[in-house]
């Protein structure tokens, strides 16, 4: 049985019945026309969201893509280094002593996955540090996701894992929009301050917010169809790009169009403003959403409903 005739078998209620509502919707935009705008939260690429991802990104399915700098780089550390990361089984009853000890190690956990130091992120400190410097040098600047997507596009980036379930990978061959907000908090944007810092490179090397911004803002106005806004988690990768509409329709007094079609998936509530963002109908009063905006929350683990979805749309 194919994943979308299990979900219409089995998925009737609750979160599952909203899953099945919302693949359906998907779908009809989809064969109408439309593409998904995906942002992604969370530690997506590290659960290896590519698998079904990449696939999407390859059939032409998505658009764009808002996500944490975590989950661009995450995804390339999974590729370079897939062998050496290590699965901590019972992670629920590790100690401090025992998460010193990882440290000591060199692994750098995420929840029952450790990624390696040494193999996954020095390895592409090594590759994308003269890139940095050779554009600083040359008074050159681009997004972080270019520097990423060239590395990987030029061979220079030695890779063991299986490349066909690297999102990132699958963008880069497609010339994928990518809008990476906050990008410094990440290792690599971490690794980029650290050589700031030594005087090494120029800061201006790398294109910052306000540079996705506009450039988000020029994008979305040249896209001819509707546009999904498909969020995965929270934060700043749903935020940021969700803005651009009220950003051109009230500041700058454009007629751009809301997004045409939404869907949320997280396990966090957004009740008492704990949870970065905030519910679809309350979306309607920033400008983002329209009052008829087919409007989809579940409430459940992205790491399980995303695959879900993806598979459904790919009729898997």
């Amino acid at each position: 049985m194919s994943i979308r005739n299990f979900i219409h078998a089995n998925f009737h209620h609750f979160n599952a019945g909203e899953i099945r509502k919302a693949c359906q919707s998907l779908t009809q935009f989809i064969d109408g026309g439309g593409k998904i705008f995906l942002t992604l939260a969370g530690a997506m690429s590290t659960a290896k969201l590519g698998k079904t991802l990449a696939p999407l990104i390859d059939a032409g399915y998505i658009a764009g893509i808002s996500c944490t700098g975590a989950n661009l780089e995450e995804d390339v550390f999974l590729l370079t280094a897939a062998s050496h990361y290590e699965t901590i089984d019972d992670w629920r009853s590790l100690s401090s002593t025992d998460d010193a000890e990882l440290l000591r190690k060199k692994l750098n956990r995420v929840t029952d996955v450790c990624i390696p130091e040494d193999q996954a992120i020095r390895a592409i400190e090594q590759v994308i540090l003269p890139l940095w410097q050779d554009y600083s040098s040359s008074n050159k600047s681009a997004f972080p996701h270019q520097y990423v997507y060239q590395i990987l596009l030029n061979n220079k980036l030695p890779t063991e894992g299986a490349i066909d379930d690297s999102w990132v990978y699958a963008a880069a061959k497609a010339d994928l929009p990518l809008f990476v907000p906050g990008w410094e908090d990440s290792t690599l944007g971490n690794i980029f301050a650290s050589h700031v810092i030594d005087s090494d490179i120029n800061p201006d090397a790398v294109k910052g917010g306000i540079h996705y911004m506009t450039e988000l803002a020029n994008w979305y106005e040249s896209q001819k169809n509707g546009l999904a806004f498909f969020q995965i988690g929270g934060g700043i990768a749903g935020d940021f790009p969700i803005c651009v509409v009220p950003m051109l329709r009230q500041d700058l007094q454009r007629d751009a169009p809301l997004w045409s079609w939404y869907l949320q998936i997280s396990e966090a509530s957004t009740s008492y403003g704990g949870y970065s963002g905030a519910p679809p109908n309350e979306k309607i009063t920033w400008g983002k959403l329209a009052e008829d905006t087919p409007k989809f929350v579940i409430e459940s683990d992205a790491t399980i409903v995303a695959p879900l979805i993806f598979s459904y749309l790919l009729d898997l």
